[in-house]
């Protein structure tokens, strides 16, 4: 303990030593070295473990996931890099530790405030495990027996050259299967089940992919901790009414039991999830059919991407669940004055401003880009983390893989962090320049209304710009405007240079228009910004709509409503950015926060049939205060929509993935292209509220399809009429997609006009209308 004491000697401030530092400076070489963890050769294997303040550590080897160890060999201590290792090709005898082989270290260290321990631990820089992650696996990952048959000919699709381009799905490898009833039963809720090319779920991807999308970006499928893998639950959920408790109270008694969890509990960072392999017990298995999961996106067009969680540990100290803080105490978690473990991110801090943390997140990155065929990963709370760090991560793949790899991720700046306190962050303000993305919530929270974690009572009174005005509502005619501001800036890449005559007449850039205490626009490059209108978190767009728009409002509208709102995400210049089933309708029956809710309130439905609403009141307090918002909602048929509003969401959005990927005016990566090409119209005080309208200019650009492109978002309930004289005398068409004979928005092939020689422009309600002028 350290302690300051006045001249009485009254302690005055207190805590425990705190090493890290100390650790770091002492064993710097440590940093870079390249072979933690096991390397595989014919003879046998060698084995290096990070563990300064070790006093002894012994290398446990099992021949299979379950049986009884057959050699317990010591491991010899580099004092300069603080490293531990033992080369099994070297010893006598049969000694030689091969591929397949299972393996768990015995560490002796002293742990502060419980004195010398023995902890028999896995690896932290395990590739594969046994179940319930008991065991590290002995792998070379390049060996033929973990690949599936055409691994090594498999490519990335080539067809994303800029970030910009990226148009990503996010989706849940349980959630893609679980109730699709089309792939095998074996394979149902696996990795496996995206090789299905004829399944349900896969036609609907590769219909997405035929229109535009180039990235599924999967929730966690690193190694959790709160799934059983072998030995898990699926709770009888009883038919009850739409707004009974009769279904969350199954759901919730069988949670911790159950096979679902998001997987934002990392155990082993750069192990595959066992529990959506088909065999958790081998490690093979779980490599071998990731891969075959790669591969089967890749054969629908579709990058993969992931989303990664360095940024805390599901434990620390001596839980079970806890690796790093068994080997290391006291090293990789982030510390507050009392020695405490931080836990602004909900769960044990880590510290990755550390080397070693730091080398760690760096490595297993490395690895699943260049093991895997990974194309781009999204980081939980990145803002947690220096910028340091992802910036050495993005230079060591360009240098090692030869490509970029698109890093993007939260950048929400909050906790112990906050405002650089402790390090430059990776965080929205603190990136520019680099060229990494952050999630906006500037244009998502102007399309939505309110902020992300509002309650139901909160949320009913906060609409967003989706959300038609009452006639003669002056205060929400304000509201629009200013939300009319925040999503033209977005629609434009939330860039600080980007100008626009806002609605109060001014010019100002974006740097200088205000969102919240921060500045709108904080993107230096386009790709620095990730547009999105929903994801995991919080509801699900359709049912934040549910409390947002007028009770009365038809299922064909609140259908139109979501259309513009994926419409606007899916026109505007950055990373474009869809949970999976938004062109569905999908709900999680106003689920807030589904993390942990088990496969009924996060289930999919590809064919179309049901969007999950009304599925009973989610998980939360019973009784508590938003039951009662909730419950007449849940209970009205007249909300639910019916399969014809579900597929023709459906159809929209793939007309609008297809708008996007018809001329690269909308995925400009250049900030001074945008500055250049991109202009709004029906701007400043006397423009019409709800109404965006936007030009991009493709003159003496020979890649840009259209000579010009003009798109008008109409969230009104009126048709929109606009006479825009800078766009007159000019031969304007609705867009090839919208005027197809097969076009899904029907009112709009019928209605939306251009009159060319006035410059005017008709759109209908809640519609998203683009308009061109063709090249000849």
């Amino acid at each position: 303990m350290i302690a300051v004491e006045d001249a009485q000697g009254r302690v005055r401030r207190w805590s425990p030593a705190q090493t890290a530092r100390a650790l770091d400076a002492l064993f710097v070489a440590a940093e870079s070295e390249a072979a933690l963890g096991v390397t595989v050769a014919p003879k046998g294997a060698a084995f290096k473990l990070w563990a300064p303040t070790a006093d002894r550590v012994e290398l446990c080897v099992y021949d299979g996931p379950d049986s009884a160890a057959r050699a317990r060999l010591p491991l010899a201590r580099d004092d300069r890099a603080g490293i531990w290792a033992v080369d099994t090709a070297r010893l006598s005898g049969a000694s030689g530790v091969r591929s397949g082989a299972y393996y768990r270290y015995l560490v002796e260290v002293f742990v502060p405030g419980v004195g010398r321990v023995r902890n028999l631990v896995t690896d932290p820089y395990s590739v594969s495990l046994s179940a319930d992650s008991a065991r590290s696996y002995v792998a070379d990952l390049s060996e033929p027996r973990l690949q599936p048959r055409g691994w090594s000919a498999s490519r990335i699709p080539d067809r994303v050259k800029t970030p910009t381009d990226m148009v990503v799905y996010e989706l849940h490898v349980r959630d893609f299967s679980r109730d699709d009833r089309s792939v095998p039963a074996a394979m149902r809720g696996k990795y496996l089940a995206f090789t299905q090319a004829g399944s349900a779920g896969m036609r609907h991807l590769r219909a997405l992919s035929a229109a535009g999308l180039t990235d599924v970006h999967l929730l966690p499928v690193f190694d959790l901790a709160t799934v059983p893998e072998r030995h898990c639950v699926v709770p009888r959920v009883p038919e009850a009414a739409p707004d009974s408790d009769a279904q969350r109270a199954a759901v919730m008694a069988a949670a911790d039991r159950d096979c679902f969890n998001w997987g934002y509990d990392p155990f082993h960072y750069s192990a595959p999830e066992g529990s959506f392999a088909s065999d958790a017990n081998d490690g093979a298995v779980r490599v071998r059919e990731l891969r075959a999961m790669v591969m089967g996106l890749h054969a629908a067009g579709l990058r993969v991407g992931m989303d990664v969680v360095y940024n805390h540990t599901t434990a620390s100290g001596q839980h079970p669940h806890s690796v790093l803080d068994r080997i290391v105490p006291g090293y990789y978690q982030r510390l507050d004055a009392l020695g405490r473990v931080e836990r602004s991110t909900c769960c044990d801090n880590t510290a990755t401003e550390h080397r070693m943390m730091g080398k760690l997140l760096i490595d297993s990155i490395v690895l699943w880009a260049r093991e895997y065929k990974i194309a781009s990963f999204r980081f939980d709370l990145m803002g947690h983390q220096p910028r340091e760090v992802m910036e050495r991560l993005q230079a060591r793949l360009q240098r090692e893989l030869g490509r970029d790899v698109p890093l993007i991720g939260e950048g929400w700046n909050f906790g112990e962090v906050a405002h650089g306190a402790r390090f430059v962050q990776a965080s929205q303000l603190s990136l520019n320049g680099t060229g990494i993305g952050t999630f906006s919530d500037r244009g998502r929270d102007a399309v939505r209304g309110g902020a992300a974690g509002d309650d139901a009572a909160t949320s009913a009174r906060r609409p967003g710009f989706v959300v038609p005005a009452t006639a003669g509502d002056a205060a929400r005619r304000e509201e629009l405007l200013h939300q009319g501001d925040l999503l033209k800036l977005a629609m434009a890449g939330t860039l600080r240079s980007f100008e626009l005559e806002t609605a109060d007449g001014r010019r100002v850039a974006g740097e200088s228009l205000p969102y919240g205490d921060q500045p709108a626009g904080y993107a230096s490059v386009p790709a620095e910004v990730v547009n999105y209108v929903e994801n995991h978190d919080n509801q699900t767009l359709f049912d934040a709509l549910v409390l947002k728009l007028p009770r009365a409002t038809g299922a064909d509208d609140r259908a139109r409503t979501q259309a513009v709102a994926l419409g606007i995400n899916a026109l505007s210049q950055g990373v474009a950015y869809f949970h999976a089933g938004g062109e569905l309708l999908r709900s999680k029956s106003m689920d807030r926060n589904s993390y942990d809710s088990g496969d009924w309130f996060n289930r999919l439905d590809w064919r179309g049939r049901d969007n999950g609403f009304g599925a009973g009141l989610p998980p939360g307090p019973a009784g508590g205060p938003d039951d009662a918002v909730l419950r007449p909602l849940l209970a009205d048929p007249a909300i639910k929509p019916g399969p014809a509003q579900i597929d023709w969401t459906r159809r929209v959005f793939l007309d609008q993935l297809r708008i996007r990927a018809s001329t690269p005016l909308f995925r400009l990566a250049d900030p001074q292209e945008i500055r250049r090409r991109l202009a709004f119209h029906n701007t400043g005080p006397d423009q019409q509220a709800g109404v965006i309208v936007g030009r991009l200019d493709g003159a003496g650009r020979a890649d840009a399809v259209f000579e010009r492109v003009l798109f008008v978002v109409n969230a009104s309930a009126e048709p929109a009429a606009l006479t825009v004289p800078a766009e007159a005398g000019v031969a304007w068409r609705l867009h090839p997609v919208q005027r197809a004979a097969g076009a899904a928005d029907a009112r709009v092939r019928s209605e939306a006009r251009a009159d060319g020689i006035h410059g005017r422009f008709r759109v209908p309600a809640r519609s998203v209308a683009v308009f061109v002028v063709e090249r000849r």
